[in-house]
Parts: structure tokens; C-alpha cells; sequence
């Protein structure tokens, strides 16, 4: 099995549209939750969401191309040109087939969906599509945009695994690296789903906060009063390859990622399992495989929504992963991101490499009083960030459909 590396990082983010930006923000408690702009919220019981503000995607794009991407894919490409350059990667100097493109999203195209969609209903029945609306809307195309603008020819997919699915795709990028097949992926994962439809559908099944009048302290992980979370919306880019690879090409290396464990809840369509069954096992495959017990983890990057039956179990599950009182720190940064959905495992990866890199645990903001039963049994990294050495990190996320993905990155050493 080789060895597998991080050398480059992108992210748009509410918080930041940039890694520095965003870590800055991270490390500083700041609400990336706002009054939602892109359409009008009279008749929504949630006025508020985590939108990524001032993008501009002409920084990349020239004017026309803009129009043949949904805004999910222009994150994806706008962080992937970040992580590139981050990298210092010269594609033409690299084997191209054996370069990849593993990416996560649930949600594709929802905005594009609407619109067209919106418009043929208002029409007389005549299908005036846009010849965009297909691959503008599909979920797999950012995988698909970012591997024609680089003229990478090595594997390229995009996993669907709901929540959980950026995550997913950083797993399976390393275990192909590792595996051989390839010498270096793009990963990670992208969302745009600040929309009338996933508001209004997330409001119907009550998992979104509704918290109008305090909306910046709405996103509250653990806390009693916690009553759903804040959508969010942007893109992370990790990019992978293995040791002697980037040796080979004299690349600056952030960490090593040494694990990853996939299982399943098969318990609900959109509720996680009550006592925690598919985040033990996600949690322990991970640790097996990077080959390290419990007590060696420093940080766990929870996936933790603010969601009241969500964040019970997980904290349930840590128990019987780590025990009482643990060495890991723990913090929920979807109480300053909001939840990305898809995009989520990608962001959360790359405040686990900081915090590698950094030796810095970003807070869990918010959160006032946890309930009883956990009050005292971990360190929830509450309201402000904690310097400590972080050799190893972990993060945790968690699907509808009861997908789950925990991931291992390490402290890099020759």
C-alpha cells in the first residue's frame, strides 16, 4: 500500500472564499449565517441560510462560460483553481492518465432545475429548455468540468452519498491512490442548494432552525435549545497524491491522510441510528486502518448539525469509540458554516489538515448549555479556539439514507 499525501487545499466557503479566509474565520467563531438573498422568503418558515457571499466568477471564468455552469459547479472549479495553484502542480509535466477527479454532491444542480422548470410551467407547454439544462443540472458535471479544464484522463466520478459525500469521495481518492491506480486525485465536493425547493423541503421534514430573530447564533451543535441546522453552500477542494509522487515533483506536503472507514446506519431514510451504530463502525474502521488507537486522535471534527436527535447519537457513538472524557478535542464548525450538505465532508477535511498544520482547534460557537447527560464527559471546544498539538484529526460525516464516512489525517513526518 503506498503512502498517500495532501499538497493542495481550495475552498469557497459563507465564511471565506479561500482556504486562509475561511480559517481565519473558523478560528475566530465567525457566523457565516445571514437573511437569505436569492429569492424572496415571505411564505418560508426559515428567512436565513450560510450563502457564500461576494463570489465572483469571473476571477476564472470568461463571461460566456459562465452561463454553462450551475453555481455548484463554478464553486467547484473556483476552489479547484485555488488547490491547484496551492499544489504548484504543472500538468504538463505529469502524467495526465493517471491523474483523477473523485468528487461528492447531492443536490447538482437545484437552482437550474427550478428555473427551467419554473419556466416551462408558466409557458403554454412548448419545451424551451436551455441546452445547458441537462449537464448544468446533473450531479456528477463538476467532476466532469474540473477533469476537461486540466485534461486529467484518470478515473473521474462523483459520489451521491447525500451528507456524507464529499467525505466519500476524499476516502475513495486515497484508497485508490494507495491502491496504485493512480498517482494523484482531485477531490472533495461542492453544493449550491440555497433554493426555494430545498428550504421549503428541508422545512417540511423539520430539519431545518427556525430561529429568524437571532439567526446568526441559530446553528447551535449540542446545545438543548438546538432545533435544526442552517443550510449552507460553497465547495472544498483536497487534493491527494501518493508520497513518492509528490517527492518526485518537489511538492510541499500538508499532511498524510492514513484512514478511512465507510459503513451504513440501515436504520431510517433521514434520521441517523439513536444510539450511534453506523458512526461506531465508521469510526473504528477508520482507526484501524490508519492503525492507531483512540487515545492517539486530538481532534474530531464532528459532523454534529445542531440536529436535536443528530447530535445525541453522535455523541453517543463517540462514547463508545472513545470513552468518557477522551484526549480528542471536539468542535462542530457547521455552527459557523451552516451545512453544505455534499459539500460539508470536503470543508470539515480541510479544517482537520489546518488543525494538523496549525496545532489549533476551531470552536464550537453557540452552544450554551449541553444537556445533562454529556455536560461533562467531553471537551466540545466551546466558544473559542484551543492551541494544542493535533497529530491526528478526525472527521465525521453523516447521511439521509444512513450513509456514514470518518477520515484520519496526519500530522506529515519523513
Amino acid at each position: 500500500m503506498k503512502r498517500v499525501v495532501i499538497t493542495g487545499l481550495g475552498a469557497v466557503t459563507p465564511i471565506g472564499n479561500n482556504v486562509q479566509e475561511y480559517w481565519e474565520s473558523l478560528i475566530n467563531g465567525v457566523s457565516g449565517a445571514a437573511p437569505i438573498t436569492r429569492f424572496d422568503t415571505t411564505h418560508f418558515k426559515t428567512k436565513f441560510a450560510c450563502e457564500v457571499k461576494n463570489f465572483d466568477p469571473q476571477h476564472i471564468f470568461e463571461k460566456n462560460e459562465i452561463r454553462k455552469y450551475d453555481l455548484f459547479t463554478q464553486y467547484a472549479l473556483y476552489a479547484a483553481d485555488e488547490a491547484v495553484k496551492n499544489a504548484n502542480i504543472d500538468f504538463d509535466t505529469l502524467n495526465k492518465n493517471r491523474i483523477g477527479v473523485i468528487w461528492g454532491c447531492g443536490d447538482g444542480g437545484i437552482s437550474t432545475f427550478e428555473e427551467q422548470i419554473g419556466e416551462y410551467i408558466k409557458g403554454n407547454g412548448t419545451p424551451r429548455f436551455s441546452p445547458f439544462f441537462i449537464p448544468k443540472r446533473i450531479v456528477n458535471i463538476a467532476s466532469g468540468a474540473i477533469s476537461i479544464k486540466y485534461g486529467l484522463r484518470g478515473i473521474n466520478y462523483t459520489t451521491a452519498a447525500a451528507c456524507s459525500a464529499s467525505n466519500t469521495a476524499i476516502i475513495d481518492a486515497f484508497n485508490y491512490i494507495r491502491w496504485g491506480k493512480a498517482d494523484m486525485i482531485i477531490s472533495g465536493g461542492s453544493e449550491a442548494s440555497v433554493s426555494e425547493s430545498s428550504i421549503g423541503g428541508f422545512n417540511a421534514s423539520k430539519a431545518l432552525s427556525t430561529l429568524n430573530e437571532d439567526y446568526t447564533k441559530a446553528s447551535r451543535p449540542f446545545d438543548v435549545t438546538r432545533d435544526g441546522f442552517v443550510l449552507g453552500e460553497g465547495a472544498g477542494v483536497v487534493i491527494l497524491e501518493s508520497y513518492e509522487h509528490a517527492i518526485k515533483r518537489n511538492a510541499v506536503i500538508l499532511a498524510e491522510i492514513v484512514g478511512g472507514g465507510l459503513a451504513a446506519d440501515a436504520y431510517h431514510l433521514t434520521g441517523t441510528h439513536p444510539e450511534g451504530e453506523g458512526a461506531v463502525i465508521g469510526m473504528e474502521l477508520a482507526l484501524e486502518e490508519a492503525e492507531i488507537t483512540p487515545d492517539k486522535i486530538d481532534y474530531i471534527n464532528a459532523h454534529a448539525t445542531s440536529t436535536p436527535t443528530g447530535d445525541l447519537s453522535e455523541l453517543k457513538a463517540v462514547e463508545k469509540v472513545f470513552g468518557i472524557k477522551p484526549n480528542a478535542n471536539i468542535s462542530a464548525t457547521k455552527s459557523m458554516t451552516g451545512h453544505l450538505l455534499g459539500g460539508a465532508g470536503a470543508i470539515e477535511a480541510i479544517a482537520c489538515i489546518k488543525a494538523v498544520q496549525e496545532n489549533i482547534v476551531p470552536p464550537t460557537i453557540n452552544t450554551k448549555t449541553i444537556q445533562d447527560d454529556y455536560a461533562d464527559k467531553f471537551n466540545l471546544t466551546l466558544g473559542k479556539a484551543q492551541s494544542r498539538t493535533v497529530n491526528y484529526a478526525m472527521s465525521n460525516t453523516f447521511g439521509f439514507g444512513g450513509h456514514v464516512a470518518s477520515s484520519i489525517f496526519k500530522k506529515f513526518k519523513e
